[in-house]
């Protein structure tokens, strides 16, 4: 998955402005910790860090 698609998908299911606030701020155990912003810079792709996303915040299986 291309960082863009990511992106694309996290507005789609958070809205603009709330998805990246979240990316910010929401600490995910499932991330070792991390924020999104965190595990992308710390290597993760962006494939993963979006499959921890929805489940965490259970985004339906048809945006997923």
């Amino acid at each position: 998955m291309r960082l863009t698609d990511f992106w694309a998908r996290m507005a789609e299911h958070f809205g603009d402005s709330y998805a990246d606030s979240f990316a910010r701020d929401h600490v995910m155990s499932e991330l070792g910790g991390r924020t999104v912003y965190e595990a992308l810079e710390a290597g993760w792709s962006a494939k993963e860090v979006w499959r921890v996303v929805c489940r965490a915040m259970e985004v339906p299986a048809d945006r997923r």
